[in-house]
């Protein structure tokens, strides 16, 4: 058989245990889902049964569904690296990170044209954390804050009375047209904040600049071929609009499961595709476990509302783009399998889909399902399931 409608829900930075080259990464023994279900406890019975206890000791069995992990082939472990192997793109090469800071052509040649005469920052800072740092003097003398992570990241960060939005975006853009080539960072961010003083906060209005995709996407291919493409969450903006053909740009787990309850109800033939951030955003790079399994069993407790509206032409793939553990030292992201759930309403029995070998084996079940012939990685498991 197969399907009309795939819903494809990445749980961002829900890592699945260390990869056989963590050490290269400097993440050996980190498992985002098993230490959070350590230290916290986690209770996530509608995920277990859908094979989620098959890769945690949880409570509640495995019943039906198929269930495995996946190993990313590409060179990194960012945001970026992740959702495009996903969607079928294997990057050989890294995108560059600085944990440095940046070289001083690159803010040289940024400075003078936005005309500023100075940046405050250059260093690898938690972006809340900066803006306390340096907001004050950002605010007395105009200059934007600029910071990188353990991603590959140039983050421009201003209060809105000082840079508005508008004008931090044109900053973004000519940072973006500077780092290309040797310097071409996966993602260039405007970060907005506002407030005083002692408690700056940052706003919604964040806008994220990407580099296009080095090949051709699942996303491309769905377009191509008259289907819908549809992102919700930060997926346009991690893809550069390429192939998307719906965007809801939603902020934060809840606004876009609601998106993804809505879609259930439309009428189309395709893909959504949907990031969930706050287990990244909010928990992981905060080492705050206790928040991370929170949002974990959120999202749980929501699924049984998403397979109560799925017919049975519809595909549910559940997986992640990378970890990050909240209960090691560090705070960035971490090199690890991915959990892979899959499920649609003629499953009868659990299937083990086993230990892929890359997550490009997504977009070419995808690929597979619509008989596109466009994704040149990866190998479809769409017979496993059926």
């Amino acid at each position: 058989m197969s399907f009309d409608r795939v819903f494809l829900i990445i749980l961002d930075g829900v890592g699945a245990g260390a990869s056989p080259d963590a050490d290269k990464y400097g993440d050996v023994g980190s498992h985002t889902l098993l230490h959070v279900h350590e230290h916290v406890g986690l209770s996530v019975p509608n995920m277990s049964a859908l094979g989620m206890s098959n890769i945690i000791p949880t409570q509640t069995s495995a019943s039906k569904g198929a269930w495995g992990t996946m190993q990313e082939r590409s060179e990194g472990k960012d945001t970026t690296t992740g959702h495009w192997e996903i969607s079928g793109v294997i990057l050989e090469q890294a995108f560059p990170t600085y944990p440095q800071g940046f070289p001083t052509e690159i803010i040289d040649e940024f400075t003078q044209k936005v005309g500023r005469e100075k940046i405050l920052g250059n260093y690898p800072a938690s972006g809340t954390a900066i803006i306390q740092e340096l907001g004050d003097e950002h605010c007395k003398t105009g200059y934007p804050i600029v910071y990188t992570s353990a991603d590959s990241v140039f983050q421009i960060a201003a209060h809105e009375d000082v840079i508005p939005p508008q004008k931090l975006y044109e900053m973004c853009k000519i940072a973006r047209e500077i780092l290309m080539g040797e310097h071409c960072v996966g993602r260039v961010i405007a970060r907005p904040f506002v407030g005083e003083s002692g408690n700056y906060t940052r706003t919604s209005r964040r806008k994220d600049f990407a580099v296009e995709p080095t090949d051709v996407t699942i996303l491309d291919a769905l377009k191509k071929n008259g289907l819908s493409a549809i992102g919700v969450g930060k997926i346009s903006d991690i893809f550069a609009a390429r192939g998307i053909t719906e965007s809801y740009p939603q902020k934060g787990n809840a606004a876009c499961m609601e998106s993804v309850f809505e879609l259930l109800d439309k009428d189309f033939r395709g893909l959504v595709f949907v990031n969930l951030i706050d287990f990244d955003m909010l928990y992981g790079h905060r080492n705050n476990p206790q928040g991370f399994a929170q949002a974990l069993e959120t999202f749980d407790a929501q699924v049984p509302q998403m397979l109560s509206k799925m017919t049975e032409k519809d595909l549910l793939i559940i997986t992640a783009d990378h970890g990050n553990d909240p209960t090691t030292a560090s705070t960035d992201h971490s090199r690890e399998y991915v959990p892979l759930l899959v499920y649609h309403k003629n499953m009868q029995n659990l299937i083990s889909l086993g230990q892929r070998s890359t997550f490009a084996d997504i977009a070419k079940t995808i690929d597979d399902n619509f008989e596109l012939q466009q994704v040149k990685n990866g190998n479809s498991f769409l017979s496993m399931i059926q």
